[in-house]
């Protein structure tokens, strides 16, 4: 019998071993990551630990979607490297403790559900261009500490390391799946290290990582305006990407469990998160999308594995640092190797041809965008533009016009596909006002308005009609379109039993 442990999900089991052997793997692997992440921030390492260990727990306690792992990640350290340069950590700590406040902010508002607006070619480069940077970053591994590539037996060693951890990653699941490839990897490595005594690059050859209890500081900068002008450019920058990431690794790992999570609850977490890790000198972070995949793909569906790896970091920094410095780089590069072949979406490249040319190219975009500024958040932005552009483009050339005059003299226009910005000088073309007869009836029973520049253009296409002393009237008008129209008693048929009652996107609310 499987044993249960039911933690802060009342309706969901939870396998209490799986959650347990999960959290560890996710430990081990957030170690390198969150290391790397404080050096390439300009900060001591110990501020990229703190960091995981405080938003790891914040949000796997109150996070929106169990199973879920955040840290410290490149995406906010390339956004804080220059502060810290420039001001120093303390300024660092403040900003991240207003980027919390703002991310908790945009929970509040519930602007979780904005995420919605992001199509899918967005995720799909986001995600590949995301495991590009997983596995483009792992190559550092194969250097030696001047910048060269290593050669001979230190190469060859890696890389049988590295082939050995992969290879039972992915194999070891398809005998048993009684304990999580991911972490028997790890340990295979390690001991083969250990006890044949193989000379190779370990943990403990990046920095050391021994500390105490993340201590709980006040950030040390002046309480005044010029320090809220320096912060609050950084601050809202690393808020606004931590959201997008945590949001869109959100929707992933949804995607992946065939469950949903709470967006803005996730939002509100990682503020909190964000707030409490600048308060205990960490550097801030998100989600993770990386060792959310590893915690997932080693059976996790609750909480208590994200618990259990933020815990267990802790406990590697204060009384295990002398041995988890010991643990061979290789194993936890042939892991997030795995991780990076993963989150690939290898099934995008396959629909090349099936997909629309413009998808495709917002998919290629965001893919470079992420790759090569490593911006996650502006690559999300212009791929998002970029659709919403396209999608525009093609409804403004949706617009037609049925034309007919009927046994009075009267000329019917029945407009089909949606009147706004995009569509509008096409619209204009459908009308000859001069040879159009003395009354005019457009009826948009087919057609939606959907904002201002189409109230505008009926506005100017009833006074071409009334300059030349021709009779018009629009049919089928939602209540606020007509409420928006000038002269509207004089231009509109009011028809209550077959109006529509969709509503224009920018009237009042």
């Amino acid at each position: 019998m499987k044993k249960y442990f039911n933690l802060f999900d009342l309706t969901q089991k939870v396998d209490y071993k799986t959650e347990i052997l999960s959290g560890l793997t996710v430990a081990l692997a957030l170690i390198p990551e969150a290391v790397a992440f404080s050096l390439i921030a300009g900060l001591s390492p110990l501020t990229g630990l703190y960091a995981a260990f405080v938003m790891g727990l914040v949000t796997a306690i109150f996070g929106g979607r169990p199973g879920m792992i955040s840290g410290a990640t490149g995406a906010v350290a390339v956004v804080v490297v220059s502060l810290a340069m420039s001001h120093g950590v303390e300024y660092v700590f403040a900003a991240v403790v207003l980027a919390g406040v703002i991310q908790m902010l945009a929970g509040f508002l519930k602007l979780g559900k904005l995420i919605r607006l992001v199509p899918h070619p967005v995720i799909f480069g986001f995600v590949n261009g995301l495991a590009i940077i997983i596995f483009m970053s792992q190559l550092d591994q194969f250097k030696d500490p001047s910048g060269n590539w290593l050669t001979g037996e230190a190469l060859y060693i890696l890389l049988g390391l590295v082939v050995l951890t992969m290879l039972i990653i992915w194999g070891l699941p398809k005998l048993t799946k009684a304990f999580p490839a991911s972490l028997a990897s790890i340990l295979v490595v390690f001991g083969l290290v250990v006890f044949l005594g193989i000379d190779t690059k370990t943990v403990g050859d990046i920095a050391s990582i021994e500390g105490g209890f993340p201590p709980f500081h006040i950030p040390q900068v002046p309480f005044a305006w010029d320090t809220l002008m320096i912060i609050l450019p950084y601050s809202a920058i690393v808020a606004g990407v931590g959201l997008i990431e945590s949001l869109l690794t959100l929707n992933i790992i949804d995607e992946i469990t065939e469950t949903r999570g709470r967006g803005n609850k996730e939002a509100v977490a990682q503020g909190a998160a964000n707030f409490l890790s600048g308060l205990f000198s960490g550097m801030g972070g998100c989600a993770m999308l990386g060792q959310s995949l590893i915690n997932v793909s080693s059976g996790s569906r609750a909480r208590l594995a994200g618990i259990v790896a933020a815990v267990m970091l802790l406990v590697f920094v204060m009384f295990g640092s002398s041995l988890i410095e010991q643990v061979p780089m290789a194993a936890l590069t042939g892991l997030m190797i795995m991780v990076a072949i993963g989150t690939f979406e290898w099934a995008s490249v396959k629909t090349f041809n099936r997909m629309p040319k413009s998808d495709v190219l917002v998919m290629v975009l965001v893919t470079l965008v992420t790759v090569v500024l490593h911006n996650l958040a502006l690559a999300v932005l212009v791929g998002v533009i970029i659709a919403a552009l396209v999608f525009a483009w093609d409804n403004a050339k949706r617009i037609r016009a049925r034309k007919h005059i009927d046994d009075d003299g009267v000329k019917h226009y029945e407009i089909y596909g949606p009147l706004f910005f995009g569509s509008v000088a096409v619209f204009n073309e459908k009308f000859d006002v001069l040879h159009d007869p003395d009354e005019v009836i457009i009826d948009f029973q087919e057609s939606r308005v959907v904002d201002m520049s189409a109230i505008e253009a009926l506005n100017k296409l009833t006074e071409r009609y009334l300059k030349v002393g021709k009779k018009v009237h629009l049919k089928h008008l939602s209540p606020d379109c007509r409420r928006l129209l000038k002269n509207a008693e004089a231009i509109i048929d009011v028809n209550v039993m077959e109006d529509p009652t969709y509503k224009v996107v920018t009237d009042r609310v």
